[in-house]
C-alpha cells in the first residue's frame, strides 16, 4: 500500500532500477542463461586446499548429476551447460587454460576448508531479499571427498540444486534448525517442513560417548523437549520439497502454490511473504526468459574447462591530462599509486606503468615485484606532471600492449584505469576490451570523470571505484587499496586498518588509536600526509615504544608524506598516534594504516562493503558490510558507513539486528538503507568496522544445509551420528579487538525520493491472561531513519487474509500508541473482540506503519498466538505453595508468535491458570 503521489514515482523508480542494474553486478558472476542452459558457471578451489584430483572429478560428477536433477525439478526448463573450474597456481602445472576475467573472488562456487575443525555443511551466502541472487556457494573439500556425508546431506548433485536455488533465484530454506516444530492451526504440533505431507515422527536421541539410544519425544510444557528431531520416512509419497529435504528419494520438486506450507516458521515464509519456492522461481528473470525443453533429459551434456591461476600481471594506466594538474590531483595520484606499489601489490606480481593524455606513453614495462628494492625502483616511474588532452582508449591499448610484450597474452591480466576527465571516444575500444580477456578496474577521480568509465568494469568484472577531490591522497589511497589479488589467498593480501583525513586548526592535534589484532601484523605501514607543511608527529606501540619523525621516511619532494614500515610482525594491541599541526593556518592531515596476515594458518578478520538496490518500491539503496574471519561471521562489531559525493558526506550506522534493511540477525552482515541521496552521479562508500574484545565474537553461518538426523525404513529408526558442534571456547579462541576499512562505489541515475517506513520483520505475539501481547522493533519514518507517525494493526483467524486482504481484516485499537525512533522496542497489549480464548484458539496479527506524509510500509511479518494444551502435559506439584491445601486449576498454554515472517523464531507461552494467589508458570517462548 502506498500513499498519494507514490504511483507517479514508479516510472522513475523503474528507470533507476534498470540504470543501477546496468552498473552494478553483485560479485561479478559471469553465469548466463543460453536457451535454458546455464553457461560459464565458475567453481574455484581455494589455494590452501591440498592438491587432490578427486576433488576435480567429484565436482564434475556432482554438477552432471545436478544438471539432470535440476532439469526434472524445474519441469524441463533449466540445466547446466558449461562449467569452468579454477585450480590454484600451487597445484601441478598440466597445460591448463589461463584464466580470462574469471577469478576466485567472483566464483559462483567456492571449495575451501572451514576455518574451524567442524563445519562441512554446505551453505550459500545470501543477504539480499526474496528473489535476490546470493554471493556464493561454499563446499568443503571434505564434503567433496567423504562419501559418508551423503548419509546426512544427501547425494551431492541434489545438494547442489538446493544451494543453486539459493544462489540464483533467491529462495530460502523450508526447515528451521532453531524452530524445528510449531503449533499448527489444527492445534497439533507439526515439524517445520514443506510440504506438510512429508511423513515421519519426532524422535529424541540421547548419546553418551559413542552409545546412543532413541525414544519418543516428550512434552516439557513448550512443544517438544529440546533436542527432539523430526525423523522422516525414507519412502515417501510426497515429491516436495527440494528446499526442505532433497535427501529423500521421492523429492524431485519445489513446493508450489498447491503444496506450500504457509504455517511453517521458516525463512522462505519469513522473507518471501508466504510464497512457495516455485512461485518465487517463476518470478525470476531466468524463468521469464526461458521455455520448456522437449525431451526427458537435458539436450546437452555438461562440459567442463580446467583453468589455473597464474602470477598477477597489472598495468597501471594513469591519466596525466591537463585537468589532473588541478586540485592537487597529480600529487595525490602519485602518492596513492606509491602506496599501491609499496604496500598493496603482492610479491611475485608483475606491474607496469602507462600514462596517457591525447596519446599514451609507456613509463615502465612489466617488472616482477620480488623485493622492497624492486618496489622502490618502480615508484620512480610514477608521473609528477600533467598537461594535454584525454584519450582513454589510447591508454588502455598501451596498457594491454605492455602486458602482451611480457607474458604473451592479455588473458587474466588486470588494468587499473584512473581518469578525471571526459572522453567522447570511449566506445572505440569497447570491443577490444571485450576480446582481451583482461579485467579492468576503474577509478573515477572527481566529478567530471567520463560517464562511460564503469562500462569497462561491468564488461570485464573489474572493480568500480570513485574518489572525491580532497587536499590529501587518502581518498585515492582507499580506492587503490581495494585492488588486491583475486586468487583467494587472503594471507597475501594487504588489509586496510585505518584511513581518515581531518582538517586540523593551527596548533591542533589528532590523537587516536588503531588496533593491530593477532590476525594481522606483517608488512604493517603507517602513512601520514598533509596538505601544506609537515606537522609534528609520533607513534607509540602497545608496549610503549615510540617512533618519532626521524624513524619515518619523509618524502623530500613535494609529496608531503611520511611512511613508517614496522619490522617483523607488529605488536598486538592499540597503537596510539599523535599529530600536531604546527603550521600557522589550518591544514588537512590524513592517516593510512595497512597490514597483512600474521600467519597463513589463521585467516584475518576482513570487511567487505557493498551498495545494492533493494527489490522493494521505490528501490532504495541498501548498504552492506560483511565482517568475517575465514568463513565465520563476526558479531558485535561497531560498523559505520560514510557515503559521499562531491557535494556532501553522510555517516550511517549499520546493524546486524534482523530489522530494517538487515535480513538476518547475527549473520555478520551489517546493513542499513541509504536515503540521504543528494542527486544523480557517483557515490563513494567507506565502511569502518571496529571490534573490542569484550564485545565481539564469532558466530555460525545461519544458512546451513539440513543435517538429516536419520530416517525410518520399514518401521525401523536409523539414526545418524549427531551433528558435530564446535565448543564456544574454540570458536572464540582467536578473536580480539580489531580495526578494518573497506570501500566501494556506485553510480546512480534518476534516484528515487519519498520513502515509506520500513517493513516490521520481528513482530511477536503471545497470549497472557486472556489478552494478546505484541512486541516489535519500531521502524523509521523514512525506511529505517527517524520514526513513523502511527500504526495500523489488524487481526484475523486466517493468515492469508492478513497477507492478501489486510484492509478488510479486523482492526486493533492502537490510537494511544505513539511510535518511537527506529530500533526502539514497542509493546501493545489488547483483548480480542468477539473471540473466546480456549484450547485451540488461533489469532494472527500484522502491522503497517504510516509516516507523516501518509506513505505506508509493507505489511509486517504475521505473528501467530495460539492457546494450546499439549497432550500428556505434566502438572506441576502444589508442594511449597504458601496457601497449602488450596485446589489449583491448571491450564497449560503454548503461545506461538512470530510465525513465518518473524526473525525465524516462533514465540510460545505455557501458562497455568491462576490459583487464588494467581500462581502460574512463566510464559515460555521458542
Amino acid at each position: 500500500m502506498w500513499g498519494q503521489g507514490t504511483i507517479m514515482g514508479v516510472f522513475r523508480s523503474l528507470i533507476f532500477l534498470l540504470s543501477f542494474q546496468l552498473l552494478h553486478v553483485a560479485k561479478g558472476s559471469i553465469v548466463w542463461l543460453n536457451e535454458s542452459g546455464y553457461e560459464d558457471l565458475v567453481v574455484a578451489i581455494n589455494p590452501r586446499v591440498p592438491e587432490d584430483a578427486n576433488i576435480i572429478s567429484n565436482t564434475m560428477t556432482m554438477i552432471k548429476d545436478a544438471s539432470n536433477y535440476l532439469f526434472e525439478a524445474t519441469k524441463h526448463r533449466f540445466f547446466f551447460k558449461s562449467v569452468k573450474i579454477i585450480l590454484p597456481k600451487t597445484w601441478s602445472k598440466n597445460n591448463y587454460l589461463r584464466l580470462k576475467t574469471e577469478s576466485y573472488d567472483k566464483a559462483d562456487v567456492i571449495i575451501a576448508d572451514p576455518y574451524l575443525k567442524y563445519g562441512d555443511e554446505p551453505y550459500t551466502l545470501q543477504y539480499g531479499g526474496c528473489g535476490k541472487k546470493g554471493r556464493y556457494i561454499h563446499f568443503t573439500p571434505n564434503f567433496m571427498l567423504d562419501n559418508s556425508l551423503v548419509k546426512v546431506y544427501g547425494e551431492r548433485g541434489r545438494v547442489f540444486v538446493h544451494e543453486w536455488a539459493h544462489l540464483r533465484w533467491g529462495v530460502f530454506d523450508e526447515y528451521n534448525n532453531n524452530a524445528p516444530f510449531y503449533v499448527s492451526e489444527n492445534a497439533g504440533v507439526q515439524a517445520t517442513r514443506c510440504s506438510a505431507g512429508v511423513t515421519g515422527k519426532p524422535v529424541f536421541q540421547n548419546c553418551i560417548g559413542n552409545q546412543c539410544e532413541t525414544r519418543e519425544c516428550q512434552y516439557d510444557g513448550q512443544l517438544y523437549e529440546a533436542g527432539c528431531a523430526f525423523v522422516p520416512e525414507l519412502n515417501q509419497n510426497s515429491k516436495s520439497s527440494i528446499m526442505y529435504m532433497q535427501y529423500l528419494p521421492s523429492v524431485a520438486e519445489f513446493c508450489d502454490k498447491d503444496t506450500h506450507n504457509y504455517e511453517a516458521p521458516n525463512m522462505q515464509n519469513k522473507i518471501c511473504n508466504y510464497k512457495s519456492t516455485w512461485e518465487t522461481i517463476m518470478e525470476s528473470d531466468d524463468f521469464l526468459n526461458s521455455s520448456i525443453v522437449t525431451g526427458l533429459k537435458p539436450p546437452f551434456e555438461t562440459t567442463f574447462q580446467l583453468l589455473q591461476t597464474q602470477d598477477r600481471a597489472v598495468s597501471l594506466v594513469l591519466d596525466v591530462s591537463g585537468s589532473m594538474a588541478a586540485s592537487n590531483r597529480i600529487t595525490n595520484l602519485r602518492n596513492a599509486a606509491e602506496v599501491f606499489i609499496i604496500q598493496i601489490i603482492e610479491l611475485g606480481s608483475w606491474v607496469g606503468i602507462v600514462t596517457f593524455t591525447s596519446s599514451a606513453t609507456e613509463r615502465s614495462p612489466l617488472v616482477q615485484i620480488t623485493s622492497d628494492s624492486s618496489r622502490q625502483r618502480l615508484v620512480q616511474y610514477l608521473p609528477t606532471t600533467a598537461s594535454g588532452g584525454t584519450n582513454i582508449c589510447a591508454g588502455i591499448e598501451k596498457g594491454l600492449q605492455i602486458i602482451t610484450e611480457r607474458i604473451g597474452t592479455t588473458y587474466g591480466s588486470e588494468i587499473v584505469l584512473l581518469t578525471d576527465g571526459e572522453d567522447t571516444g570511449v566506445s572505440v575500444c569497447r570491443e577490444r576490451v571485450r576480446e582481451s580477456g583482461a579485467i579492468i578496474h576503474t577509478i573515477a577521480l572527481g566529478p567530471s570523470a567520463a560517464s562511460e568509465l564503469e562500462e569497462f568494469s561491468n564488461m570485464t568484472g573489474g572493480l568500480k571505484l570513485y574518489a572525491v577531490d580532497v587536499d590529501v591522497p587518502s581518498k585515492l589511497t582507499e580506492a587503490f587499496s581495494e585492488i588486491t589479488a583475486g586468487s583467494g589467498d587472503i594471507s597475501e593480501q594487504s588489509i586496510q586498518l585505518e584511513s581518515k583525513e581531518q582538517t586540523v586548526p593551527s596548533s591542533g592535534w589528532i590523537n587516536d588509536t588503531v588496533t593491530i589484532d593477532n590476525t594481522v601484523g606483517n608488512d604493517t605501514f603507517f602513512v601520514f600526509s598533509w596538505s601544506i607543511n609537515q606537522p609534528l608527529f609520533f607513534l607509540r606501540d602497545p608496549k610503549g615504544k615510540e617512533y618519532r619523525s626521524s624513524d619515518f621516511t619523509i618524502d623530500t619532494s613535494n609529496l608531503k608524506t611520511a611512511r613508517l614500515g614496522i619490522s617483523g610482525t607488529a605488536e598486538v594491541g592499540d597503537w596510539h598516534y599523535y599529530i600536531q599541526n604546527v603550521h600557522t593556518a589550518a591544514q588537512v592531515i590524513s592517516v593510512t594504516v595497512t597490514s597483512r596476515a600474521a600467519s597463513s594458518d589463521i585467516p584475518p578478520v576482513t570487511v567487505h562493503a557493498y551498495m545494492e538496490v533493494a527489490n522493494i518500491a521505490p528501490n532504495p539503496i541498501v548498504v552492506y558490510a560483511e565482517v568475517s574471519q575465514g568463513f565465520l561471521p563476526v558479531l558485535g562489531a561497531t560498523v559505520i558507513a560514510t557515503i559521499e559525493n562531491d557535494v556532501t558526506a553522510v555517516s550511517l550506522p549499520l546493524y546486524d539486528t534482523g530489522t530494517g534493511a538487515d535480513m538476518t540477525k547475527n549473520d555478520g552482515v551489517y546493513s542499513s538503507y541509504f536515503t540521504s541521496l543528494s542527486g544523480d552521479g557517483r557515490y563513494n562508500l567507506k565502511v569502518s568496522a571496529q571490534g573490542r574484545k569484550k564485545n565481539v565474537r564469532l558466530g555460525h553461518r545461519q544458512n546451513r544445509a539440513l543435517y538429516v538426523p536419520g530416517y525410518i525404513e520399514n518401521g525401523k529408526i536409523q539414526m545418524n551420528a549427531p551433528r558435530p558442534e564446535v565448543a564456544d571456547e574454540e570458536i572464540q579462541a582467536n578473536l580480539g579487538s580489531f580495526s578494518r576499512i573497506s570501500t566501494s562505489s556506485i553510480k546512480l541515475d534518476n534516484v528515487p525520493t519519498g520513502f515509506p517506513p520500513c517493513k516490521i520483520t520481528d513482530l511477536d505475539a503471545y497470549i497472557e491472561n486472556e489478552t494478546v501481547v505484541l512486541t516489535w522493533t519500531a521502524p523509521g519514518g523514512d525506511l529505517d531513519s527517524g520514526k513513523a507517525d502511527h500504526y495500523v494493526i489488524k487481526s484475523s483467524a486466517n493468515l492469508l487474509v492478513l497477507r492478501d486482504e489486510f484492509d478488510n481484516a479486523a482492526s486493533v485499537d492502537s490510537s494511544h500508541l505513539i511510535p518511537q525512533e527506529f530500533g526502539s522496542s514497542e509493546t501493545l497489549i489488547f483483548k480480542p473482540e468477539n473471540l473466546v480464548i480456549e484450547n485451540g484458539t488461533v489469532i494472527y496479527i500484522a502491522i503497517r506503519a504510516v509516516d507523516d506524509t501518509n506513505l505506508i510500509s509493507d505489511t509486517s511479518n504475521i505473528a501467530k498466538a495460539t492457546w494450546f494444551i499439549p497432550p500428556k502435559a505434566s502438572v506441576p506439584s502444589d508442594e511449597g505453595n504458601a496457601s497449602g491445601g488450596v485446589n489449583i486449576t491448571l491450564i497449560v498454554a503454548v503461545v506461538a508468535g512470530c510465525v513465518v515472517l518473524t526473525c525465524i523464531i516462533i514465540s510460545s507461552t505455557v501458562c497455568i491458570l491462576q490459583t487464588q494467589k494467581k500462581r502460574r508458570d512463566p510464559a515460555i517462548r521458542m
